[in-house]
């Protein structure tokens, strides 16, 4: 199993527009072969900081959202909404 976690900062006034953004894709993104969860986290001190947590089969899967069309048509949409670089950890499940 492998667990990603990003790590993305946004702008004031680009929080609320990702965290609705994502409200409406994440059901899509659920569907993708290999997932197992995702979840969507907030700094509790800092609103504008977002986690997502998901997990995968493998490295596979992983990589295969990362090729897929969808991620394709989600990244550059949230990338427009950063205050800063996103940061991204993949990790075994041990």
């Amino acid at each position: 199993m492998i667990l990603r976690l990003v790590k993305m900062e946004f702008t004031i006034m680009n929080t609320t527009k990702f965290l609705t953004y994502f409200e409406s894709i994440n059901h899509k993104i659920n569907k993708m072969p290999g997932l197992v969860n995702l979840k969507l986290y907030q700094d509790l001190n800092n609103p504008n900081v977002v986690f997502t947590h998901s997990t995968w089969l493998n490295e596979e899967s992983l990589e295969n959202y990362k090729k897929s069309k969808l991620f394709g048509e989600i990244w550059p949409k949230t990338k427009k909404l950063f205050a800063s670089d996103a940061v991204t950890w993949s990790l075994v499940l041990k």
